[in-house]
């Protein structure tokens, strides 16, 4: 289901991850502990496709049979776009200092319209050629993070320590809104928000905004939130960390049941030691590597 090979990260000169290899089979619940600073959530936003790994031809990670280093260019050694982009808008900028120079310089003449077309063609055709390769580079960059974006929406889930449900939506409009990003009927769509509410003991709340629901209550529209487009691998930052003791076993409980329920992958996050002896695997990281 997931294998990750080599996946190093920097933070300027702050190495976080030091070449982490990862391997978690299709319906398996595993764990990710050790201390702060270890590099835990780094490895889970870059396993969810929220950060990238540094550049490495080494590396790889592929989900569900996906090459993701793929989909987000790391393969393309997309560091040489990001520099020619560079280059691309320094050379802007110079440009159009020159020719702020230059029309300044030569006012009386602009003011007489004494200017040639051939004067116009010299300060239109760099600044067309710019736009041009603006254009290109920003459409290329849309196309690419709206693929990534599709793949995590559809194949992935996620539930955080903070709820992050959208206050101004009731608990159903919240669990539907991943499935509208994704193009799906708003009246199967909301059929299925429904069922996961009723399978999670919301049915009498859904009607309800965040801010009339308990901790638990909110984070269990978060789960039915990340559940709704029926994901693969469900990753989970810190789930519990934010709940009282009996909402965290309630919601501890709840991963079991749903991984047997609908087959999904469990990848937790976590400094609750119940929930991660709970789990089928335990990972301890230790100063950016998995330990053995």
């Amino acid at each position: 289901m997931i294998h990750a090979k080599n996946i190093h990260k920097f933070y300027d000169k702050l190495e976080v991850l030091k070449g982490v290899d990862l391997h978690i089979k299709k319906g398996e619940i595993v764990s990710i502990v050790g201390a702060s600073g270890a590099g835990k959530t780094t490895l889970l936003q870059i396993l969810g496709t929220l950060d990238k790994p540094d550049h490495n031809p080494d590396s790889s990670l592929t989900i569900n049979g996906k090459n993701v280093l793929e989909l987000q260019n790391i393969k393309n050694d997309n560091s040489n776009q990001e520099k020619a982009f560079k280059i691309i808008t320094w050379l802007g900028a110079l440009y159009f200092v020159l020719l702020a120079v230059f029309v300044l310089f030569f006012r009386s003449k602009i003011e007489n319209d004494i200017f040639g077309y051939g004067t116009w063609a010299v300060i239109l055709t760099p600044t067309l050629l710019l736009l041009f390769y603006y254009n290109r580079y920003f459409k290329k960059k849309s196309r690419q993070d709206k693929v990534l974006s599709d793949f995590r929406n559809l194949n992935l889930g996620f539930i955080f320590q903070f709820h992050q449900l959208l206050p101004e939506f009731t608990a159903l409009e919240n669990v539907c809104i991943p499935a509208h990003i994704a193009g799906k009927k708003t009246a199967e769509t909301e059929e299925e928000a429904k069922k996961l509410l009723s399978y999670l003991g919301l049915s009498h709340r859904i009607n309800h905004k965040p801010s009339e629901l308990s901790g638990g209550e909110q984070q269990r529209v978060a789960v039915a939130r990340a559940l709704i487009n029926k994901p693969d691998v469900i990753f989970a930052d810190e789930p519990s960390g934010n709940l009282d003791t009996h909402s965290a076993e309630n919601l501890h409980q709840l991963f079991f049941q749903l991984r047997d329920e609908f087959g999904q992958t469990f990848v937790i996050v976590t400094h609750n030691e119940e929930l991660a002896n709970m789990a089928d695997r335990k990972l301890v990281m230790v100063d950016g590597q998995i330990s053995n």
